[in-house]
């Protein structure tokens, strides 16, 4: 908690204590693992007028003390800062140099012992030496890379005073002194090595007798006559190792240098040896010269930054008095640095000292973040100290703007009500008024009567689609849009569709046909009625503005396009469904983010990516009109409205659903040749065990009278590729094998080749050749083969394909009418066959008479307030064979529904007085969870309960909101399911459907709790009367 108080502390406490007594007024700021709570009466205490301006002035004035202060200290530590890192960089560098001078003096030292070997092996070690001056200095010569910091190699062997006089009439010169050279050192020009006085006499000597060309003026020189090498020479012989000596004038050249020096001994010498041993095997001594200062120069030159720093290279085996070895004293900056160097000798001490040339820069950068700190500070203070006088008019605005945002919820919470009042009021009525005429609809009436409630009963449902797209739309702006996750059966949903908008299509002469690809799954998991309500949409644009050719929807798995997506396709005619050019489907989706590289396909999950086009011929999409398609409430000219009808909103709501179902859409139009809609739709597969299961509950009647034509052999007599296609998808969903050909004779080779149970014959191929038909029938005629083929005619027109079988003269021909789906072709079949009804089923209706008495024996409860609501509802189950019992109130439906009782199913309405259907559940589910568990422990008797001993009755609700929320209440208070109350009136008419053999089943698994989880799939579309019911386990009802 961070309180403000500490600010008004002091003399001031007291004075102004009764502006902190209010401690109504906290807000709070929530984080992952902090809660801060800021008092909101600071504000209005700092801001009141009444703190005096000398108060003020004191506390900015203080501000500004402590902001100076700040910014001293920060220049003052980023200065030190600054300069610690001036002082790392200088100590890098100098490591960095000292570390390469040192690598470089190790390996030349390891040659130059290297050498020393070679002389005691072939020189030495031979009777006859193998090495001579020539030898040495050439292969010094040729080796000197191998020591680029050695300006010279020598050799002094050694010679006893004994051995002197014919150890120089061998080698031809007198062994010269040195230490004359050290004490009157002479310009390189005036060198002379004839001109050196002889060695003194003295027990030993050691002259060099081999030397590098570049020092070859030392040969015959005594080192033990030297001071310095003197020293280094007896160092050398007596430890074994190399041992330099200290800082001199090398001779000739006259610059400063040091010479390593290694002793060479006899073969033999074990390493353990001491250092008298050493001394008396020793053979002579190998020296390296150094020039320190041209070599450090030519190791500074390899560095980039060599001219940054100075170096300084020192003997410091005399602390006292260091011997500068190179570099210089000038510098302008005072930082130094020393590293410490070790060339393998123990007792001479040697250090690198490096400085920066140039003085250190002005640290601008701790002087502008000091400065620039310093000036926030001051704007903050002025900035501060003008809001502070106005605090009090922003705590007003705060005051107003808190409640402007009550007012906005509010009325947000007031949007919602009244979007699911308004559903709720309108569809109440209207579900009363189509519900009548539906059931005035199977009264007896003339045909003036049944064209009024027809033309009435159309304008109801117009009226509907129009409430249902207005309530989808203000759904869709408040963000309350969502979806559902059931199981259906796509191709059970599109046969759906087709049979809604088959009248149209066969007055305006249109063909309408679906095709799903193989691959797409029976069964998939998401929100069917909102795909529907996509393919409505749709398909109604494309009937609407369609009055010639053909509208085509096809479903595929995303993945099939994709694979085919190289290929082109063929822009003839010939390869469309009616033979009129298309709009080149590729194009509407082109941009598709699915078909890119970004795209989310996901290869190893269980989702389905389905793409679905619709195509037609129509009028198309003017160009200047293309952009607005998906915008709320556009038509493409004011006379649309006029003449077609609409709200311009479908195609609008139909982007928003498929963005929901993670998809996209887009379209191509070319005008006066037709469109091309296309959309993705993500859904979610079933596994196999549950696919099967899923499908019985969908289509009950289609694998039913499938299994009736397994085996059979059909032929399809059509000549157009994409024609055929659609209609071989339709035959084979009833288990048939199908064959197409194109022409008579073909259709008659095939028929005398084997056995054809069926032969169906597009309505063009009849109209083009007449006579061929006749021939065609002849040879059936003729044909002596049993049971000749049962001969179809499929028509887009039904009056014109009657009249054209009946002038021909054939009698044994069926009309098969278009749109083409399964249980429409099943009924025709079946009843050309002989296995059906009879009756005509050319208007894709099965006979009812089976249905009447899918619920019969059945007792189901129905439970509503209003009275138009309970006779639609009763009407609509008695129609079935259901026993249906009505209640007004919750309070009733209680009573009735205590076990013992005969009831399989309650409809239960939501929206009633004193106890609403959400309470009526809670308390039904509560009576029958105690009773259940009195009969579990055998508290009562299960006889007395009818010998049930688990009570649960399937209770749906009926609601008309299209809250999202409201069907969440429905299961969370113990419901089953729902249903829209506007869908029960006319689930009769679907007489293809398998909604009442679903809902008897629903019923008949409701006797026992661990069977009945269910789950009610509606169209959330708002289609009126359209039911559906679906599996789910007692595990997802949750």
């Amino acid at each position: 908690m961070v309180s403000m108080n500490w600010f008004i502390n002091g003399e001031y406490k007291g004075a102004k204590a009764s502006l902190l007594d209010d401690s109504s007024s906290k807000m709070w700021f929530k984080f992952p693992n902090y809660s801060f709570k800021i008092h909101h009466q600071y504000y209005q205490y700092v801001g009141s007028k009444r703190i005096s301006k000398t108060w003020w002035r004191k506390l900015l004035f203080s501000w500004v003390i402590v902001w100076v202060l700040a910014s001293v200290f920060i220049f003052l530590y980023m200065s030190s800062q600054a300069t610690e890192k001036r002082k790392e960089t200088l100590a890098s560098m100098c490591d960095e140099r000292a570390r390469m001078l040192q690598d470089q003096f190790n390996i030349s030292m390891n040659h130059i012992q290297a050498i020393s070997i070679l002389i005691s092996t072939f020189h030495h070690g031979k009777s006859i030496s193998a090495i001579d001056q020539r030898t040495f200095a050439k292969y010094a010569e040729r080796t000197a890379f191998e020591r680029p910091l050695t300006s010279g190699v020598a050799y002094a062997v050694r010679v006893f005073h004994s051995e002197r006089e014919q150890f120089e009439k061998q080698q031809g010169w007198t062994i010269k002194r040195m230490d004359t050279l050290e004490q009157d050192p002479v310009h390189k020009d005036d060198y002379n090595p004839d001109l050196f006085e002889p060695s003194p006499i003295q027990e030993e000597y050691a002259p060099v007798i081999f030397a590098q060309d570049v020092v070859s003026h030392v040969v015959s020189i005594d080192m033990l006559s030297g001071k310095e090498d003197s020293k280094n020479v007896l160092r050398a012989r007596k430890s074994g190792k190399g041992v330099l000596t200290a800082p001199f004038r090398l001779l000739k050249t006259n610059r400063l240098g040091v010479i390593l020096t290694f002793a060479v001994y006899k073969r033999g010498l074990p390493s353990n040896a001491t250092p008298n041993e050493r001394i008396q095997a020793t053979d002579g001594y190998l020296g390296g010269v150094f020039d320190i200062e041209s070599l450090v120069e030519k190791l500074l030159q390899q560095l980039a930054s060599k001219q940054t720093i100075l170096v300084n290279v020192l003997d410091t085996t005399n602390q006292s008095y260091p011997i500068s070895m190179y570099g210089s004293n000038a510098s302008d900056d005072g930082l130094e640095h020393v590293s410490h160097l070790n060339f393998g000798d123990p007792f001479r001490k040697h250090e690198m000292r490096c400085r920066f040339k140039q003085k250190p820069p002005y640290p601008w950068l701790a002087i502008t973040t000091s400065i620039g700190i310093l000036m926030i500070a001051l704007l903050v203070g002025h900035i501060f100290s003008a809001t502070v006088n106005r605090i009090a008019k922003v705590e007003d605005d705060c005051h107003k703007m808190m409640k402007l945002k009550k007012q906005a919820e509010a009325a947000g919470v007031a949007k919602s009500q009244f979007l699911a009042t308004v559903s709720h009021e309108i569809r109440t009525p209207m579900n009363g008024v189509l519900g009548m005429l539906h059931m005035l609809m199977d009264t007896d009436l003339d045909v003036t009567q049944l064209d009024y409630v027809r033309t009435a009963q159309a304008s109801g449902k117009a009226l509907v689609t129009l409430i249902n797209e207005v309530l989808d739309q203000a759904k869709i702006e408040s963000g309350k849009l969502e979806l559902e996750e059931v199981r259906f059966d796509l191709r059970a949903v599109l046969d759906d569709v087709l049979s809604l908008f088959s009248g149209k299509v066969q007055d305006k002469g249109v063909e309408l046909a679906v095709y799903i690809s193989d691959q797409v799954p029976e069964v998939l998991t998401g929100d069917p009625g909102r795909f529907r309500q996509i393919i409505i949409n749709l398909m109604g644009n494309s009937i609407k503005f369609t009055e010639k050719g053909h509208i085509l929807v096809t479903v595929h798995l995303v993945e099939e396009v994709i694979g085919s997506i190289e290929g082109k396709t063929e822009s003839s005619s010939k390869n469309t469904l009616s033979g009129f050019p298309v709009a080149e489907r590729r194009q509407s989706w082109k941009g598709f983010r699915t078909f890119s590289l970004e795209g989310s396909m996901h290869p190893f999950s269980d989702s389905i990516n389905l793409i679905v086009s619709v195509e037609d011929t129509g009028e198309g999409i003017p160009l200047e009109a293309q952009s607005g398609v998906f915008t709320p409430f556009m038509q493409v000219d004011p006379s649309i409205f006029r003449t077609h009808g609409g709200t311009g909103i479908g195609l609008s709501i139909s982007k928003c659903l498929v963005n929901l179902m993670k998809g996209e859409i887009g379209f191509v139009s070319i005008p006066k040749i037709g469109s091309t809609f296309t959309f993705t739709a993500v859904f979610t597969s079933s596994s196999s065990s549950s696919k099967k299961n899923k499908s019985q509950q969908i289509n009950i009647y289609s694998n039913s009278v499938s299994s009736q034509f397994d085996g059979m052999r059909a032929l399809v007599m059509d000549p157009r590729p994409v024609r055929a296609k659609v209609a071989k998808y339709h035959i084979q969903r009833l288990g048939i094998d199908v064959k197409i050909v194109c022409k008579w004779e073909q259709g008659l080779f095939f028929i005398r080749k084997g056995s054809i149970n069926m032969v169906l014959i597009e309505q063009e191929v009849w109209d083009k050749g007449l006579n061929g038909s006749a021939h065609f029938f002849d040879n059936l005629d003729k044909m002596n083969r049993g049971t000749p083929p049962k001969v179809f005619l499929l028509s887009n027109s039904i009056s014109s394909s009657r009249a054209n079988t009946t002038t021909t003269g054939v009698r044994n021909l069926t009309v098969v009418p278009k749109p083409l789906r399964a249980s429409m072709l099943a009924a025709s079949l079946q009843q050309a066959m002989g296995d059906g009804n009879k009756g005509n089923p050319c208007n894709g209706e099965l006979p009812r008479a089976p249905l009447q008495n899918l619920l019969i024996g059945r007792n189901i409860l129905i439970v509503d307030d209003n009275n138009v609501n309970l006779k639609v509802a009763a009407g609509a189950l008695k129609k079935y064979g259901a026993d249906v019992v009505t209640a007004a109130r919750g309070i009733k439906a209680i009573e009735l529904l205590t076990p013992p009782h005969q009831f399989d199913a309650c409809f239960m309405d939501i929206q009633m007085p004193e106890i609403d259907g959400f309470e009526a559940t809670r308390r039904i589910r509560e009576i029958e969870k105690n009773i259940n568990n009195h009969i579990h422990f055998g508290e009562v008797s299960v006889e007395a309960y009818n010998n049930v001993s688990n009570w649960h009755v399937a209770i749906l609700a009926m609601t008309a909101d299209v809250i999202q929320a409201t069907h969440e209440e429905c299961l969370r208070c113990g419901m089953d399911g729902y249903i829209s109350a506007h869908d029960m009136p006319m689930a009769s008419k679907y007489r293809t459907a398998p909604a009442p053999t679903l809902l008897r089943d629903t019923i008949i698994n409701s006797d026992s709790f661990a069977r009945k989880h269910m789950l009610h799939c509606r169209s959330v579309h708002q289609k009126p009367f359209d039911i559906f019911f679906c599996w789910q386990s007692p595990s997802s009802k949750n």
